[in-house]
């Protein structure tokens, strides 16, 4: 029996960053779709079924603990994993994040590495 290829939606308002996590999930095993603000990973959040979402927490328009309280306040997405990552690094920064309802904080640059294994246990995805 095999298990459906987990789904990762990656909000970020640089292409380049979302190109490098993009480039480190598929890697691991997951399929990624992008968005490039919180208002666009929104709807694409409250559109498509994602068994994870990586958010950036510095963007224009709607910023990532934003874009996480308002995935939590909507049925549909309430019990979404979600990841925030930032550059911002003190632990104020974290606990904002988990106060806006992130499963994990991780600060840039991420290893690849701890980003997959991140992406696994939030999935439940542990087999390689």
């Amino acid at each position: 029996m095999s298990a459906a290829i987990p789904k990762v939606l990656v909000v970020d308002d640089a292409a380049t960053v979302r190109m490098y996590h993009r480039a480190i999930l598929e890697t691991g095993g997951f399929a990624v779709e992008e968005a490039a603000n919180g208002y666009e990973g929104l709807e694409k959040a409250l559109s498509t079924t994602f068994d994870l979402v990586l958010v950036d927490v510095n963007m224009p328009k709607m910023d990532g603990y934003s874009l996480v309280r308002a995935l939590r306040g909507q049925p549909a997405t309430a019990s979404l994993p979600a990841i925030l990552i930032s550059t911002e690094a003190e632990a104020s920064d974290a606990r904002q994040g988990y106060a806006a309802g992130a499963n994990l904080y991780l600060v840039k640059p991420v290893r690849p590495d701890d980003l997959t294994l991140n992406a696994r246990m939030l999935t439940a995805r542990l087999a390689r």
